[in-house]
């Protein structure tokens, strides 16, 4: 599918029968709001310059550099030249992942320089347009040179409080509106304190682990043929307006874009 503004495109592409889905796109005033993904993603600038925020740092990506984000690993995204920028992406699950690899892989750098990384992230996008075979000979083939770049990570801190059972409340009633007070009973921290814990170890606030939270049960609605006002109510947001905004925040596209994009 392809979506066209004077200025910025996109074009977005998904399987329907595995959590694979991949973008290509040029933006220049287009900016990502911090989000995650439940998925590895790993993206190819192809012209300008990338600019985010990663693991408590500021990075860029020019041409030829590879992106590498771990599932749920927060980031954010513009450009970071006049012109804009131009980068394909893919999105893989990890369940893919671990059906090629002996253990799931993470990586301790979000900026990868790897030609033949690059040629076969580009690769596998330029097969989806080819049918199942060549898209999984390609997959096989791209997933592996993403494990050839793989590093330890160290384990997660505990230095502000353990925000765990937060979070699990969040996961359990991301539709519905849990308060501050929930949260605090939850973990037995104080609201500051849970705050930065939170923060430290997800990489996102409370609410915008709620709001994430909603987008990805409003995409699998949208894959599953929800009309998009009926999956913005049934995953927590206002309207399809809410809903509508926040989408192209994070992923760059609408949601009715995003359900056209299914291809068999």
């Amino acid at each position: 599918m392809r979506f066209n503004d004077p200025v910025q495109w996109t074009r977005y592409w998904r399987a329907a029968d595995q959590p694979l889905e991949a973008m290509h796109a040029h933006f220049t005033s287009h900016r990502y709001h911090r989000h995650s993904h439940d998925a590895y993603s790993f993206g190819v600038t192809e012209q300008g310059v990338q600019a985010f925020r990663c693991r408590g740092g500021a990075h860029t990506s020019t041409a030829g550099m590879v992106l590498a984000f771990n599932p749920d690993e927060a980031h954010d995204g513009r450009t970071g030249a006049e012109d804009g920028f131009t980068y394909r992406i893919v999105h893989i699950g990890p369940e893919l992942v671990a059906d090629l690899v002996p253990r799931l892989p993470l990586f301790r750098d979000p900026v990868v320089r790897s030609p033949a990384l690059a040629g076969a992230l580009r690769d596998l996008h330029a097969a989806l347009r080819e049918g199942a075979l060549a898209r999984d000979e390609h997959l096989v083939r791209a997933v592996r040179a993403m494990a050839a770049h793989v590093t330890p990570l160290p384990g997660p801190t505990t230095a502000h409080g353990d925000p765990g059972p937060a979070r699990d409340l969040v996961e359990a009633h991301y539709a519905d509106d849990p308060t501050p007070a929930d949260l605090v009973e939850a973990t037995g921290l104080s609201r500051f304190a849970l705050y930065r814990a939170y923060r430290a170890r997800y990489g996102l606030s409370p609410s915008e682990h709620q709001r994430q939270r909603r987008l990805r049960e409003a995409r699998r609605l949208l894959a599953d043929g929800v009309r998009p006002a009926e999956a913005a109510a049934a995953a927590g947001f206002a309207d399809q307006a809410h809903l509508t905004r926040w989408f192209r925040r994070c992923y760059g596209v609408t949601p009715g874009a995003y359900a056209r994009a299914a291809t068999r």
